[in-house]
């Protein structure tokens, strides 16, 4: 069947809850695929280190309605178990006139026909509990709310307060966690600490998965996440792009992959690969140089700010990445990449730190978040965009640029189904060869993305 663990807002511990489940059923070595509703990129990497697979993101408006099939179906046949952790609260997103916003995860349980499992913060409820299970439950009846779990208990007496205001609601209880002090994952301004900065990781998970032992009705839990394959699975990727390869040759690309850049979509870097695409990770932390015979250079999100001194001395990193994009390199970099590109990142305490260059502007963290979807239109044909085409992706970033480039890639505005802002202008286009915007792109229903870049780069030789 697979299960979806949903929450009644931000921040009631649904990574907490989807974490244990993860580790008690890696722990009794159990095969389990998981996935993340939304654009997520830390949440899938601690998926990733639990479970050794890939986590996959499924979002309908950053692909499509077809494509979040296609995604679930290919990706889970191959698994026993299956899990998706949602995003925010069950019914937060894009409003929507038939009551189940866009990107929330509400809609993917429509969409997928999957039940849904409830975390409820508890700490500040006893009898108000049922009042808020029985609207999640009433709201959208075509919605499976299969079962609750009742996160930061107080006491044995805060539980039987709990159970007796939830037992005319009808909803199982699958899980009743009681305050744990000791089982915290540390965060900072864009969410949560990445696995690679977390040393003793291991024994959250071994703490997780304990909790998940004690605390969850495993009877009840275990038939939820079973997954039995169907046919439904050739039915949905029937109508999957085809990949077509760039050759015999392996097009060699090399990918920033360290502390400092680490948002990749699992897919976008699988699709580069089908396609003919050898990728060779390189960091821009600790390595001097690029990997030879590169063809392509491929700069994702993260956190350059965090790291903006040790980026700033790595000179012959810094020196090599200018030189190959001035050489013509074909360059794709989002958010955290644009600002490596920059002349230099001002951090949080106002320190200034240089980088790349090959843009003339600065990066300046700043307190306001920017946050949601967009609808771009292109200005500026670049190694992966052809002008006039439109464009879906999202932004999450708490910097800035100092100066607007004068060849903007992007005339954007935010994704509303009902809502028209003034359009704003957005990317650098300013090389020929170079692709950079803070817009985050997801490939899965965009192949010809991949392909345009993959192309672009089979023509150089550095």
């Amino acid at each position: 069947m697979t299960v979806i663990i949903a929450g009644e807002r931000s921040g009631v511990g649904k990574t907490t809850v989807t974490l244990a489940i993860l580790s008690y059923l890696k722990q009794h070595n159990f095969n389990v695929q998981s996935f993340k509703v939304g654009p997520d990129y830390i949440d899938p990497m601690f998926h990733h280190y639990v479970t050794g697979k890939s986590c996959y993101n499924l979002d309908s408006i950053l692909t499509s309605e077809s494509y979040t099939k296609i995604c679930y179906f290919k990706q889970i046949q191959t698994s026993e178990y299956g899990l998706i952790e949602g995003v925010m609260g069950l019914f937060d997103g894009i409003p929507d006139a038939e009551r189940i916003p866009l990107g929330s995860t509400a809609q993917i349980a429509s969409i997928l026909n999957l039940p849904v499992i409830l975390v409820l913060d508890c700490s500040r409820l006893s009898g108000s509990i049922a009042a808020i299970a029985l609207g999640f439950k009433t709201l959208n009846p075509n919605l499976n709310i299969a079962g609750l779990i009742l996160n930061k208990i107080g006491s044995d007496r805060h539980l039987e307060l709990l159970k007796t205001s939830l037992k005319p609601i009808d909803i199982p209880i699958i899980g009743m966690i009681k305050r744990q002090e000791n089982i915290t994952i540390p965060d900072r301004h864009l969410g949560l600490i990445p696995t690679d900065e977390l040393p003793k990781l291991n024994l959250l998970i071994q703490d997780l998965a304990k909790l998940a032992e004690t605390w969850f009705d495993w009877e009840q839990l275990l038939p939820l996440l079973k997954y039995t394959p169907t046919t439904r699975f050739l039915e949905e990727t029937r109508f999957l792009m085809p990949l077509i390869l760039m050759g015999n040759k392996k097009i060699k690309i090399a990918i920033a992959k360290d502390a400092a850049f680490n948002f990749y979509y699992a897919e976008n870097l699988e699709i580069l690969q089908q396609l003919g695409a050898e990728l060779i990770e390189w960091s821009p932390l600790k390595d001097d140089s690029l990997p030879p015979g590169i063809q392509g250079l491929y700069f994702g999100g993260g956190f350059p700010e965090v790291f903006a001194e040790q980026l700033s001395q790595n000179q012959m990193a810094l020196k090599a990445v200018k030189n190959a994009i001035l050489s013509g390199i074909p360059t794709y970099a989002e958010c955290g990449g644009l600002m490596y590109l920059c002349e230099n990142i001002i951090d949080f305490e106002n320190n200034s730190w240089s980088m790349v260059g090959v843009l003339p502007t600065t990066t300046i963290m700043g307190k306001s978040l920017k946050l949601g979807y967009y609808q771009a239109k292109v200005l500026k044909t670049t190694p992966v965009l052809l002008k006039n085409e439109i464009v879906i992706g999202h932004e999450f970033h708490r910097s800035e640029l100092t100066q607007n480039s004068t060849q903007p890639l992007y005339e954007m505005q935010r994704f509303f189904s009902s809502e028209i802002n003034n359009p704003v202008l957005e990317g650098w286009g300013n090389l020929p060869n170079l692709h950079g915007s803070y817009l985050h792109l997801h490939w899965g229903n965009r192949i010809d993305i991949p392909t345009r870049f993959l192309e672009h780069c089979r023509n150089y030789q550095l």
